[in-house]
């Protein structure tokens, strides 16, 4: 019962902040809202205030700001649909980037709590460290596999994601340990005073693999590395590029699922995510906070995604809209956001089904 309310509290706030985004900028705008709905089907309690109708429904997977003249045509001059295509380009950004605020706002709790910050930079390594070999204290890693790693996040995300121990790593060695990307911008025009260093390729260094309880294989990361002192701005610097660089890692978790590198069972949907929001919160505050964060930021950066029935495939027909300077039939968008949401929650029912049958322990 605890995970049960904790689940629906943690994603109470995350959907009701991401409506209420698209709902401030629609009021701000002037837009007629229609109604303020948190959760899906059946309507559980509602009120009316003023012209906007607010209501709870049964099913807490989503929510809604219905806006006049959002999947219809109208002649009423405050219609979502009569606005300028600015304005409602705005309001349906909304949403997201209040999810993503809301994780940079965690985020920067967690950081304010931090006494070091971790950095790029290898400090020393553990014993039979295989890295020993080809990497030297204060190297920092600035690409891996190609992708740039020039923050602690970046960095060990891309050495988490390799699937077979072999790594092509970019080191920066000999630079001065203050060294910043300001620093090293300023470097290219001989402005900066401080040692440069210089960019060193190793290419295919094989890690050590740690085979986990799922009998999925990670690299075993044998190395420690430095923290820099925090000051204001750095704990600033450091929210924003935490939060950045989850950003990033749903981009790449996408891509590895639709490139067939993950597996159904490596997705998790409500149930999974309730099972990870309950270890979360036994663990403490802090990996409880991190959870959310990331969950948020999942939710707002998924949502921007060109899917019918999301706020990205609104956008993606606005963009259509500003190219062919006309928009499309509001009966048509209406068409493929309802197919779009039919197939959303088809999804969500699989998805449901195999968090369920991997806590029962069926099928493996």
């Amino acid at each position: 019962m605890v995970t049960l309310l904790l689940t629906v509290l943690v994603f109470g706030v995350i959907i009701t902040l991401h409506e209420f985004g698209h709902f401030t900028f629609a009021k701000l705008f002037g837009v007629r809202v229609n109604e303020f709905s948190f959760g899906m089907g059946p309507k559980l309690f509602g009120t009316q205030k003023g012209e906007t109708a607010y209501s709870i429904r049964a099913l807490p997977i989503g929510g809604y700001v219905a806006m006049e003249g959002e999947d219809e045509e109208s002649g009423d001059e405050r219609a979502f649909n009569n606005k300028p295509a600015w304005q409602r380009f705005i309001i349906l950004l909304a949403g997201a980037a209040m999810n993503i605020l809301l994780g940079l706002l965690l985020l920067g709790i967690i950081t304010a709590q931090m006494n070091l910050l971790p950095m790029n930079m290898v400090a020393d390594f553990y014993e039979g460290s295989a890295t020993a070999q080809v990497l030297q204290p204060r190297d920092r890693i600035m690409r891996v596999n190609g992708h740039n790693t020039a923050n602690y996040n970046d960095m060990i995300f891309q050495l988490i994601r390799d699937q077979d121990g072999v790594v092509d790593l970019e080191v920066l060695r000999g630079a001065d340990p203050t060294l910043t990307g300001w620093d090293r911008f300023l470097g290219r025009f001989g402005a900066s005073e401080k040692d440069q260093g210089e960019l060193i390729s190793i290419p295919g260094h094989k890690f050590d693999m740690t085979q986990q309880a799922d009998g999925t294989k990670v690299i075993n990361i044998d190395m420690q590395f430095y923290g820099s002192q925090p000051t204001f701005l750095g704990r600033l610097g450091y929210a924003v590029g935490w939060t950045g660089s989850v950003v990033k890692q749903v981009w790449f978790s996408l891509l590895d699922i639709v490139t067939g590198r993950y597996g159904l069972s490596q997705i998790s949907g409500p149930v999974g995510t309730a099972s990870i929001i309950s270890e979360a919160s036994s663990a403490g505050l802090r990996p409880f906070l991190v959870m959310v964060a990331m969950i948020t930021i999942n939710v707002g950066v998924f949502n921007l995604l060109p899917i019918p029935a999301m706020d990205g495939g609104r956008l993606l027909f606005l963009l259509i809209e500003l190219i062919r300077r006309k928009p499309v039939p509001a009966k048509y968008e209406a068409w493929v956001h309802g197919v779009g949401m039919v197939l959303m929650l088809v999804f969500i029912a699989v998805v449901t089904f195999s968090d369920i049958t991997k806590l029962l322990g069926v099928g493996g």
